[in-house]
């Protein structure tokens, strides 16, 4: 179709550099170049590192140049082994802004990029040859046919290239379809080619080419069009090296032509009607391209902000660790002191008034609640049968003589006589449960049974399993230990008062759930919360969500209330408490289903 080939034959003979001409001395100052030709020796090298990957061959070389000698935008010698690019498809770039040996440096570039992935394309599979004093109208249908056929065959190794090989559409059909050597219907069928050849292997969409279908089969009519997409399509399975096919299609090909075009009318105006009708294409093409760009910016984009979300709420994650863990320094210290939410003391808020010996009641009650414990926390043993045709094992006579009638069949035998049972001893779950009371001057109905069901707990637990561990806290503003999370039972009671104000639940729990590793599994896991939670919207909403977050790691989390007048913490199981002196055997109770659902 183009005298502009993308598959030269050696006969072209290399000329000179067209930059390092000079005018004859006419008088005017001698012509510039817009860049030196040197300074595209960098270029070309680096494309030639890139044209490894693309073709798979290691033997080219890439000379990248103002202009080219075929006249083409670029070009493939397969006997020289050559690949010329013309540096005008960078244009506006300069080459000191340009480095195709940077993975990703082409996307500033798609078009020149395209062009160069085409022509990796011819360099990988347009290897056959046409043999000396073949018809040159032959080897010009094999050629137009090789246009696509080597872009499908390009496209199964390297499908991510696609978008590249959209975007030089534009640059090398539309200078041959504005400035054709084949006119009539031979123009006609060429541009079919070119483009809906393109289409057949994947290059382009359906959709985006019916503007060329539909011209091409009102010049060329259904059945040549039809003809004509079987030879192209025929074109597409040949192999790499079979030039006898490629010039047996080109021969059908211009059969075809030959037998139809005389009878076939041209319209008026052919080339400008195809060269509408290829701008059509190339437009609707762009216009998908972008969309798809600008889909994928948006999924980009979307992805970089949830990651930098994810992000941050790693580092907010981080930051609240390591906050828990500074308060709960600062509130199990071994001297016993009330601290302020930083960490520093506050000792004229302590809410501790002394301590007493634990009643007998109380000493009965821890005794029960142990041995509820160590019931609840009592594993079976799991046992595990397995079968084999040779001992150990208890031996199977069922199995035994199915396996000798097997045997006396001629059969494979398959039956496994021998039975062993391994039995393993289930580990007992430790116990963890941490208590937050409030403090507050509405909760002083709740001091004297919480004291007291707080070392019931945590004497139960020294007695169940040296690794169960309790601990309770004191909050109002403030926060105070009364117990701590050590495997030691505590020897005395513990009396507190509650006439402090405003609410601290939050770092209160933050704190027990880093001293007893609440939100960490293989214990079982509790969390009482005493108090009316009368509290303000910001304070319930940062207590929620330390509530949340424990109950997501499947701690079991208690709000106990006294009064009615209590609201209920979103995300705990409220049980409400008309006599106070019924707390510590709801306590106990909740502590042994806890301890008994762990897994």
């Amino acid at each position: 179709m183009s005298a502009h080939h993308h598959v030269q034959s050696p006969a072209t003979t290399p000329e000179d550099d067209a930059d390092l001409a000079r005018w004859d001395d006419d008088g005017a100052p001698p012509a510039q170049p817009r860049s030196s030709p040197g300074a595209w020796l960098r270029v070309g090298a680096e494309l030639g590192d890139r044209l490894v990957a693309l073709s798979g061959r290691q033997d080219l070389l890439v000379t990248c140049r103002p202009g080219t000698r075929s006249g083409a935008p670029a070009a493939f010698f397969p006997t020289l082994g050559e690949v010329e690019f013309d540096a005008g498809l960078f244009a506006p770039l300069q080459p000191h802004e340009i480095h195709p040996r940077i993975v990703g440096d082409e996307e500033r570039y798609p078009a020149a990029w395209g062009v160069f992935v085409h022509e990796a394309a011819h360099a990988a599979h347009s290897v056959w040859t046409a043999p000396a004093g073949a018809n040159p109208r032959l080897v010009e249908a094999a050629l137009l046919l090789e246009e696509s056929r080597v872009e499908g065959a390009h496209l199964t190794r390297r499908p991510t290239d696609r978008t590249y090989l959209r975007t030089s559409a534009r640059t090398l059909v539309m200078p041959d379809v504005a400035h054709p050597t084949l006119q009539g219907v031979e123009h006609a069928a060429a541009v079919a080619a070119l483009i809906l050849g393109r289409r057949d292997v994947g290059i382009l969409d359906a959709g985006e080419t019916q503007a060329v279908s539909d011209l091409c089969e009102k010049v060329l009519g259904a059945d040549l069009l039809a003809t004509l997409t079987r030879i192209w399509t025929a074109a597409h399975q040949c192999a790499d090296h079979d030039a006898t096919t490629m010039l047996a299609h080109a021969q059908d090909w211009c059969d075809a032509l030959d037998i139809a075009a005389p009878a076939l009318p041209v319209p008026e105006g052919l080339p400008d009607l195809l060269s509408g009708a290829v701008g059509v294409v190339m437009d609707s093409a762009a216009a998908t391209d972008a969309a798809d760009l600008a889909a994928q910016a948006a999924a980009t984009s979307a992805m970089a902000t949830r990651s930098r979300a994810q992000a941050n709420d790693r580092a907010q994650q981080a930051s609240r660790r390591r906050q828990a863990a500074a308060t709960a320094k600062s509130v199990f210290n071994s001297g016993g002191a009330t601290v302020n939410p930083d960490g520093t003391p506050a000792p004229h808020s302590n809410p501790v008034t002394g301590s007493r010996r634990p009643t007998s009641a109380e000493q009965s009650s821890a005794s029960r609640l142990s041995r509820a414990l160590r019931a609840a926390a009592y594993r079976e043993r799991t046992e595990e049968r397995t079968t084999s045709p040779t001992p150990p094992g208890r031996l199977n006579m069922r199995a035994a003589l199915a396996r000798d009638a097997q045997r006396a069949a001629g059969s494979v035998p398959t039956a496994e006589p021998f039975t062993h049972t391994r039995r393993r001893n289930s580990p007992t779950p430790p116990l963890r449960v941490g208590i937050a009371v409030d403090v507050s001057g509405s909760m002083r109905a709740a001091c004297a049974p919480v004291a007291s069901a707080a070392w019931i707990v945590a004497r139960a637990a020294a007695l169940t399993d040296p690794d169960s561990r309790t601990a309770t806290i004191a909050y109002d503003r403030h926060l105070t230990a009364l117990t701590r999370p050590t495997h030691r039972a505590p020897e005395r009671v513990t009396q507190f008062h509650a006439n402090g104000g405003s609410h601290n639940l939050a770092n209160a729990l933050d704190a027990l759930d880093h001293g007893l590793e609440l939100s960490r599994p293989g214990a079982g896991r509790l969390l009482v919360i005493v108090t009316d939670a009368q509290y303000t919207p910001d304070e319930t909403a940062e207590a929620v969500t330390r509530v949340k977050q424990l109950t997501n790691a499947g701690c079991a989390v208690l709000q106990l209330t006294l009064t009615a007048k209590s609201r209920h913490l979103p995300g705990t199981t409220l049980l409400h408490l008309p006599q106070p002196s019924s707390a510590p055997a709801a306590i106990a109770t909740a502590a042994t289903t806890a301890i008994r659902r762990t897994r």
